[in-house]
Order: structure tokens, then C-alpha cells, then sequence
């Protein structure tokens, strides 16, 4: 275990693979949150010793990902540091200088055998019903290593036990720890070495990832002790399952880019607040947090062992509470890019009247075109709309028109504020005798013809008298 009076520092160390879904960002937001709490530092660091799995630009996608969420690091592969370079490509000749360390212990040696030999091996343990171990066919006169054959671990096979944050304490066998490769023939490092020494060298103290490198954690604690180094604390976090909860989630299931969700009109602090409580809460019953109360009250320990589920529908319901918390002011300038185009034409001061009211409705940003369209255009009349709405179909048409037609003559002379027109439609259900969502659903197809829009009063006093009263007599002329 570290030090605890070391400066903490954690890292977040994707491959350059592809996008970042949930599932990596929740470990990079976990560890940034462990490092801002105890005013240390984050690292970026880009673990590319797979050549042939990078995927172009997938570095710079990373890095736009985790800006766009607010997880800012302190150190990393565009913004430099102390403890560069940050892209494990750039690093070879440190690699190298590690194994040398092993090398001249005698705990590393050459592998001379072809992947067809080692694949004999394999077939070999199988046939003897043994689980292959490359230990078991180490050769016993290595050649000196070159760098044109992979370099192996040489295991001393035992019993290892650590403490893990979150899983607790773990005992491993040693019937698992293996030679495996520290160096390819390619002169990259393996995964299995290279976050070690890079670790080590960048005076990491907390190990955050996820749960699936457990098994390799003998393999790891031979090697630290191998190399005489002090182990970081470890903490390995549990999957995020699919909606159903019965399986890991992929891409199928909603794994989808953390970018595209900004694009489909969440907001960065939505799925801060989020991912960081899929799997962990503080204790008690709040469900929204702000960047700042996560730093102030994440910790490992209440981090769940099992999986966690996504909830679609409660990221969607979080984004609306975030929605509502913003400033007019903070709305506007994030909504910029979500206006239907039928308010390219319109004046500032009455888009700010429509966002304001529209604002308590929104789900996401990308709502606004569904909720605000009927306040820059005419919507065409479509009473099909009404003819499917399971209270207003049992109303014949001319009674609908007969609604209409009353609904025109109160509203004409009353006054066109929101408080006066909620007094004058309130006396037209006493009028009428009318349930409210018989009379205002009515009046509310008649004037949006949408599915779904804002309060009734608002809507009319931001169309104004003359809109409302002509939007009235088109939806009766089309009846």
C-alpha cells in the first residue's frame, strides 16, 4: 500500500482504440474524482503498444471526450509534464532499460520458440487436460535476447494477497502466475509490462480500472515484486451492465459514444453526475450531483462490487433536472445549435421568451425543435392528432368545434397575460363542464398541432391575441 502521505496521484490510460463510452469514462471520472479530493493530480497517458488494433485519430477523440465531460488532467500526452513522455510509443528505450533490470537478475529471458511451437504446447497441455502454462515448457538454455524474439518473465510461482478498494481483499494462487511476454519481437512492450514501469516512473499511487484485469493481477504482483517496487492501491471497478442487467453493456445495448450523447442534447454535467453514480452513492437519497459535490464526497469505498446497470430513462430524466437548474442565460448560449430552423429568422428577445418557457419541459437540448417549431411557423391543421388522443376521441366533432368556437369568444376579451388567461380558461371549464384535459388538450392541439408543447396560459400569451384567435378559426375551418 502507498504511503499515505504522498502526493496522490492517478491516471486514466486508454488505448487509442476507438471512441470512449461509459464504461471508460467512469474510470477516468473516478480517478480524477480520488486525485481532486486529495489535491493531487490526474495523468493522461495513452497506452499504444498495439499497433495494429489504433485507430486514426482515436487520440485526439479521447482527449475532445474527456474535456467535453470536465474531466480536466494535469499531465498528459497534449499539454506535457513532468513525468513524460505520456504515449507509451515514445517510451521504448525506457522499456528496455527496465528489462535489462530483469534481465541481469535472471528474471527474464529469451523466448526462442515460433508461435507454432508455442501453439503445440498448448494442444499438448490440452490433451493432457492441464490448463497451459508457459513455465512449463520454459527452455532451459535461453539464447542472450537481441530484441528479435519476445522477452518473457521468469515466474517464481506463489501466493500472493492484496487489497482492493472495492473488491476487498483478494488471495491469488499460485498455480496462475505464468512467464508472460514483457517485450514482443516488434520491440513494443506488452500492456502486462509497459503500465508498470510507466506507473512506477509517474510515481502513480492509485490503480483505478476496471474488473477484467483481476485475473492478471498475480502475473502483476510478481513483477512488482521482481522489480522491488512499492504496490499503489488498487482499485478495480465492476461492469456497467446493459438495461436488463443480465450482461455487460456494448455497443448494442447503448455503449454508444460519450460525444454523441452531448450531441443528442445532454448536458457535460448530466453525465458527470451519471456515470458517476452508476455504482456508487454517498449514503443517502440524493441522486443529483454537481462536479463539485462528487470532489467533495466520492470515495472508492462506497463503490458497489457488483455490476451496474444503465437506466436510459433515468440519465434521461437526470438531464431534465440539470436543464431546469441552468440560467436562462447558461441555456441560451448551450441551445444555440439545437433551434429549429424555423427560428433562424426570429429576434433574440422572443426566442428567449419561447427557450424560457419551453425550459421546464426539456428532456434534452435536442427537444427544443418538438416544443418551440409552432412558435416561428404556421403548423398545418392535423386533426388526427385529436381523433387519437384517447380523451378528446370520445367527444364527436361538432362538439369539439363547439369547444373551439366557446374557447374563441373567451379568449378574445380577456387580457393576454399568462395569469389572466389561466382565469379566463378556468372559467370556460366552468362553462363548459369540461374536464381540464378534455378542454385544454383541445385548445392546445388547435393552436401547436404537436405532440407535446409547454403550458397552455404561456403559450398563448408569447403567440399573442391575434395569432391564437386566427390559429382557433383555422383549426374550425378544417374540422
Amino acid at each position: 500500500m502507498s504511503d499515505s502521505s504522498k502526493i496522490v496521484r492517478t491516471r486514466f490510460a486508454p488505448s487509442p482504440t476507438g471512441y470512449l463510452h461509459v464504461g471508460g469514462i467512469r474510470t477516468a471520472l473516478f480517478a480524477f474524482l480520488v486525485a481532486r479530493q486529495a489535491g493531487g493530480q490526474f495523468v493522461l497517458r495513452f497506452e499504444d503498444t498495439d499497433k495494429k488494433r489504433e485507430v486514426a485519430g482515436s487520440a485526439e477523440h479521447l482527449i475532445a471526450s474527456l474535456n467535453a465531460i470536465g474531466i480536466t488532467y494535469d499531465e498528459g500526452p497534449d499539454i506535457g509534464g513532468p513525468a513524460g513522455p505520456y504515449v507509451q510509443s515514445q517510451r521504448l528505450e525506457r522499456y528496455k532499460e527496465w528489462a535489462q533490470k530483469l534481465i541481469d537478475q535472471g528474471r527474464a529471458y529469451a523466448d526462442p520458440y515460433t508461435s507454432e511451437e508455442v501453439q503445440a504446447f498448448r494442444e499438448q497441455a490440452q490433451a493432457n487436460k492441464q490448463a497451459f502454462l508457459f513455465r512449463n515448457y520454459r527452455p532451459e538454455n535461453p539464447p542472450a535476447w537481441d530484441g528479435t524474439t519476445p522477452l518473457r518473465f521468469k515466474s517464481e510461482p506463489k501466493s500472493y494477497t492484496y487489497h482492493d478498494e472495492v473488491m476487498g481483499d483478494v488471495t491469488t494462487s499460485p498455480e496462475v502466475v505464468d512467464d508472460f511476454i514483457l517485450i514482443k519481437s516488434d520491440g513494443y512492450p506488452t500492456y502486462n509490462f509497459a503500465h508498470i514501469v510507466d506507473d512506477a516512473e509517474m510515481n502513480i499511487t492509485h490503480v483505478i480500472r476496471g474488473q477484467e484485469f483481476i485475473s492478471s493481477m498475480p502475473n502483476y504482483l510478481a513483477l512488482y515484486e521482481a522489480l522491488g517496487l512499492e504496490l499503489p492501491v488498487f482499485a478495480h471497478m465492476p461492469h456497467i451492465m446493459n438495461e436488463q442487467g443480465n450482461k455487460k453493456l456494448g455497443k448494442r445495448d447503448g455503449a454508444k459514444d460519450v460525444l454523441d450523447y452531448l450531441r443528442d442534447g445532454y448536458l457535460p454535467e448530466t453525465m458527470m453526475s451519471f456515470i458517476a453514480t452508476m455504482g456508487w452513492n454517498d449514503g443517502t437519497e440524493q441522486e443529483v450531483f454537481t462536479k463539485e459535490e462528487l470532489i467533495e464526497k466520492f470515495s472508492l469505498d462506497r463503490v458497489q462490487k457488483s455490476g451496474a446497470r444503465f437506466d436510459e430513462k433515468r440519465l434521461l430524466w437526470m438531464n431534465g433536472q440539470f436543464i431546469r437548474e441552468l440560467a436562462l442565460d447558461d441555456l441560451w448560449g448551450r441551445a444555440v445549435d439545437f433551434w429549429p430552423a424555423e427560428a433562424s429568422s426570429a429576434d433574440e428577445e422572443y426566442k428567449r421568451e419561447v427557450l424560457a418557457l419551453a425550459q421546464d419541459r426539456l428532456k434534452t437540448l435536442a427537444d427544443l425543435p418538438a416544443l418551440t417549431t409552432f412558435f416561428f411557423t404556421e403548423p398545418t391543421p392535423n386533426w388526427a392528432l385529436i381523433d387519437d388522443n384517447k380523451q378528446l376521441k370520445k367527444l364527436d366533432r361538432a362538439r369539439q368545434v363547439e369547444l373551439l368556437q366557446a374557447a374563441m369568444q373567451a379568449i378574445e376579451v380577456s387580457d393576454f397575460t399568462t395569469e389572466a388567461l389561466q382565469i379566463t380558461l378556468n372559467s370556460l371549464l366552468e362553462s363548459t363542464g369540461e374536464k381540464p384535459s378534455t378542454l385544454f388538450s383541445l385548445i392546445r392541439f388547435a393552436l401547436t398541432w404537436a405532440p407535446f408543447s409547454p403550458g397552455l396560459p404561456e403559450t398563448m400569451a408569447i403567440l399573442g391575441r391575434e395569432r391564437t384567435l386566427a390559429r382557433l378559426a383555422s383549426a374550425i375551418t378544417a374540422a
